[in-house]
């Protein structure tokens, strides 16, 4: 398919897989799951006045611009390697059609996992975040991209009534005051344009400078080596997501490890 259409694409099936959804798990039948899960877990908290720059590690099989980045895809495994080596969130992939990810992942994790969960999926209606809170996910992404305005606001009020912080992602300056304005606090910042898949780590720096202080800005997409981190947090970020270079490694929590080692060796990061 055209890379420009991918996400039209996603968001059109998105609405038939939530329809279909409806069908079997009514959302009140969410919400009272819901409502008897312990409290979800801060991922804001998990961000928030460090004196490190805080790393999201994702799980993630697949992607629409990679294909598949790992065929001895065990999510237990790679859990429990990125928090034993002191990831701060997990971020992960929930789509089943283009990202080889499951709602049953975060069912799976949320029992062993001491760190946020965040649901990283193309979420478009409320149903999805009682979804994701029924099965243990601690925060939601919501893409700008994928919302009008008033349907980011609704997104991002249905987010608070469950208790869970939301990642907002944007690619411009523009999406990036539609988030503001929405009330967002934790903005991420993707450096992947979704429409041609490529990669710009100019893009945080470019809108993170127009980001106001108190706001947590979390670096998404491209980063694969210490100085990509540095350059991040010297732009501004608070955290980075990092998915698709773990993935691609035999011991991702390792992989983890040595690139905030590598970072420190460079003297312009302290990790507590």
């Amino acid at each position: 398919m055209p890379k420009s259409n991918i996400l039209q694409k996603i968001i059109a099936y998105k609405k038939i897989e939530i329809e279909n959804a409806r069908q079997r798990v009514s959302e009140s039948e969410l919400l009272e799951i819901a409502g008897n899960m312990p409290h979800p877990r801060s991922l804001s908290g998990a961000l928030r006045g460090k004196q490190h720059l805080s790393v999201i590690a994702e799980i993630k099989k697949a992607s629409p611009s990679a294909g598949v980045l790992r065929e001895n895809f065990d999510h237990h495994k790679i859990a429990a390697s990125y928090q034993m080596h002191g990831a701060d969130a997990l971020s992960v992939l929930t789509d089943e059609k283009f990202f080889q990810g499951h709602l049953d992942f975060i069912r799976d994790l949320h029992p062993t996992t001491h760190v946020p969960m965040l649901r990283k999926d193309f979420l478009i209606d409320r149903y999805q975040i009682c979804e994701a809170r029924a099965a243990g996910a601690d925060a939601v992404l919501l893409i700008v991209a994928a919302l009008t305005p008033p349907q980011l606001g609704q997104m991002l009020r249905a987010s608070s009534d469950c208790g869970m912080d939301a990642l907002v992602e944007v690619h411009t300056l523009a999406e990036a005051q539609i988030a503001m304005q929405a009330g967002a606090e934790v903005i991420g910042i993707n450096n992947r344009n979704l429409e041609t898949f490529e990669i710009d780590l100019s893009t945080t720096e470019q809108i993170a400078a127009q980001i106001p202080s108190g706001k947590i800005i979390v670096a998404e997409s491209g980063m694969t080596k210490a100085d990509d981190l540095v350059r991040m947090q010297n732009a501004g970020a608070d955290a980075v997501l990092i998915g698709s270079h773990f993935m691609r490694e035999p011991d991702p929590g390792a992989v983890l490890t040595s690139l905030l080692g590598d970072m420190q060796r460079q003297a312009k990061y302290v990790r507590q």
